[in-house]
């Protein structure tokens, strides 16, 4: 049986935030230096975290809670809103394979135990995997080419 672990990232974890960094360029192609001074900061912040997923010692899958995401920068309607859901991955080879609902239900059932009572996610591909974890449709709108859902779960 594969042995999973949750690690909540630390600040001084620098190979693993560069890790981090690495999925977010090939994937999103967020600049690795944005991707390392966000993590450093949140990572210093008991209201937001990262978590890495390790399968057999090896890293597969991450996420975290955010008090900002980028779509605030496009949408400021949206600031009214904390703790954000965001930024799960999964490495290619590991993907359908139910890695990433794990992801999500180890965050939110972390951030309840932080006394978070909401939580709230966009997303343009993952809307299904979202409703079936509890998640609901707050809006949809445009933004630029993509079509997105934003969404919320009770806690």
């Amino acid at each position: 049986m594969a042995d999973i672990e949750f690690h909540i990232v630390k600040p001084n974890d620098d190979k693993l935030i560069e890790l981090i960094a690495d999925w977010y360029l090939s994937e999103w192609n967020i600049p690795v230096s944005k991707t390392i001074e966000r993590l450093q900061t949140i990572t210093t912040d008991n209201t937001q975290l990262q978590v890495l997923m390790m399968l057999d010692g090896v890293p597969i899958t991450t996420g975290g809670l955010y008090n900002h995401v980028g779509l605030l920068d496009k949408e400021p309607r949206f600031k009214m809103y904390r703790n954000w859901l965001a930024l799960v991955y999964t490495i290619p080879g590991k993907r359908h394979k139910g890695y990433g609902a794990l992801m999500c239900s180890y965050i939110q059932e972390y951030s309840k135990k932080l006394g978070v009572k909401e939580m709230y996610l966009f997303t343009d591909t993952a809307e299904k995997l979202y409703q079936r974890l509890g998640w609901y449709e707050l809006e949809r709108l445009a933004l630029g080419e993509s079509k997105i859902v934003v969404m919320k779960k009770e806690l």
